[in-house]
Formats: structure tokens, C-alpha cells, sequence
């Protein structure tokens, strides 16, 4: 039987596993106690970085339907649970591998998918949240304009063509006619 405050634990930790978009497994053999404060503060404040035991975060992750980390329990282990925009809390745990080396990233869960080390790099690389949405917001009001613009343009080809063709005929109507004749002096 479990003891009690183990199956608190699991449960606290299953918890967190379902409240969070994200959760990122990390290695930290090696940083030291300033370092992780470090680390915890760099994360942001949408993200909590918790040192945890393997066997009882496997159970917790496994307890919350996430079963795809199993192989990643090994070592000493701790996640990066991301509440907010996992962007942020990726180039935040990005940046600080940089600079301490000792900081492996093994993998995580993304919104209930499974994401490798890379991927989590890759998202990373990505822009933040407010520079997207902006760059959406300029290329579809630079779209209105361009619709705008072809609306505007039909009405005045049409009056342009409707002209040529008038020019067209009466060119055509005075070829037919014979020029009047002056009379001889």
C-alpha cells in the first residue's frame, strides 16, 4: 500500500500535469542550488520548475493520461510545468542551456502531444505570441487593401473599355462617310 504522503505527492503532481499546456522534462545534474533559481526565474511566470522522483512522476504523468514520457525517467529529472505561453517558457529553458551546459532537455508533452528535445528547440525558435498575431493582422488588412484595390479596379476598366469601344465605333463611323466637298472656285 502507498503511503500517504506518496500518494499526495502523485496526486499534486497529476494535478499539475493537467492543468499545464506543456511540461518539459529536464536534466539538471550539475547546476547548483543558485542556478536553479536562476532557472526557475528565467522560465517566467507562467512556468514552475519543480525537482521531482522518477518513479512517482511517472506514475502521476501515467495517472493524468499522459503515458509517451515513460522512457524519459532516467537520472535526475525535473520539469518545467507551463501554464502559459509555452514559447516564452521554451526560449527561457533555451537560453539558459546556453549558457549552462549542465541543463539537458530530454522532452516533454505539448497540449497532450508528445514533443523530443529538438522540437522543443524548434518551438523555441519561434516568435512570440503578440508578434504572430500582429504579423496576421498586417498581412489580412494588407489582403483588404488588396481586395479594396481590385474593387475599385473593375468598375474603372469597365468605364475605360466602355470608352475605347465608343472611340472605336465613331473612328469607325467617320471612315464610312466621304469627306464633304468644297466647291471650286
Amino acid at each position: 500500500m502507498a503511503r500517504p504522503d506518496k500518494a499526495a505527492a502523485v496526486a499534486e503532481l497529476a494535478d499539475q500535469f493537467r492543468s499545464s499546456n506543456a511540461a518539459v522534462l529536464t536534466e539538471y545534474r550539475g547546476l547548483t542550488v543558485a542556478q536553479l533559481k536562476q532557472l526557475r526565474r528565467s522560465l517566467g511566470e507562467n512556468a514552475q520548475y519543480a525537482v521531482v522522483k522518477n518513479t512517482l512522476t511517472k506514475i502521476a504523468a501515467n495517472e493524468a493520461g499522459i503515458d509517451t514520457l515513460d522512457d524519459l525517467f532516467a537520472g535526475p529529472t525535473a520539469v518545467a510545468f507551463v501554464t502559459g505561453d509555452p514559447v516564452e517558457s521554451a526560449k527561457g529553458l533555451r537560453d539558459f542551456a546556453k549558457d549552462n551546459p549542465n541543463l539537458i532537455i530530454k522532452g516533454g508533452v505539448l497540449d497532450g502531444k508528445a514533443l523530443s528535445a529538438d522540437e522543443f528547440k524548434k518551438l523555441a525558435d519561434l516568435e512570440s505570441r503578440e508578434v504572430l498575431l500582429a504579423k496576421l493582422a498586417g498581412a489580412m488588412k494588407g489582403k483588404q487593401t488588396q481586395a479594396a484595390q481590385l474593387f475599385q479596379a473593375l468598375p474603372s476598366k469597365f468605364v475605360r473599355t466602355a470608352e475605347a469601344l465608343r472611340a472605336k465605333k465613331e473612328e469607325q463611323d467617320g471612315a464610312g462617310t466621304p469627306a464633304p466637298v468644297e466647291a471650286a472656285e
